[in-house]
């Protein structure tokens, strides 16, 4: 098994590139996704955040009330590293058994936002850095999402510098051309990691 740790900055297209992967036979495990299972309405998950923060942060119809949980611990450090306490155990847990379950000689792709600021990069045997210069950036972030000029530098700003991700590259990919242009060189990326997990 070739795990493999995916990572780039806010529209850098990453994405895409992981879509790309799995179309090609990768196995994805996406940490952001899982982190929403394991608080899933009915989960002990769930179940223990309003154990310790208490039924404030449900809806009316028994999910996890995203914004009231986000605004609590963005505003207090101490809650952030409580709900922490709670989610990261469970979603490690996940990925353990999403990787049991991959085949010996599976590409296994862990797509990890902030890889780069976790520290965690060299647990990996290979690092996917999806790369855009940050004017390229704020310009899809502007016209694709219509975020202002000032929001899109603020968040690209509260990331890891293009310099520090490209660091822990084993492979940069440049998403500078078209989508087939990505394609080519995630193709060519993909078959490297195939060859080396075979």
């Amino acid at each position: 098994m070739m795990r493999v740790g995916l990572t780039g900055g806010i529209a850098s297209g990453k994405s895409t590139v992981s879509a790309i992967l799995v179309e090609l036979g990768a196995v994805l495990i996406d940490a952001d996704v899982l982190a929403r299972e394991v608080v899933a309405r009915g989960t002990s998950g769930l179940e223990a955040v309003v154990d310790e923060f208490g039924a404030g942060v449900l809806t009316l119809d028994g999910h996890l009330d995203r914004a009231a949980m986000g605004a609590l611990v963005f505003a207090d450090a101490d809650a952030r590293k409580r709900l922490e306490a709670i989610v990261h155990p469970l979603v490690f847990e996940r990925i353990v058994d999403l990787e049991s379950q991959a085949p010996d000689d599976a590409v296994v792709v862990h797509d990890i936002p902030l890889l780069a600021e976790s520290g965690r990069a060299e647990t990996f045997d290979a690092v996917l850095v999806v790369h855009a210069p940050p004017e390229l950036q704020i310009a899809r972030m502007t016209q694709d999402r219509g975020w202002t000029r000032e929001d899109a530098e603020a968040r690209i700003a509260a990331q890891a510098s293009s310099e520090e991700r490209l660091a822990l590259a084993t492979h940069v990919i440049d998403n500078t051309g078209s989508t087939d242009d990505l394609r080519r060189r995630v193709e060519v990326v993909y078959a490297s990691l195939h060859d080396a997990a075979a």
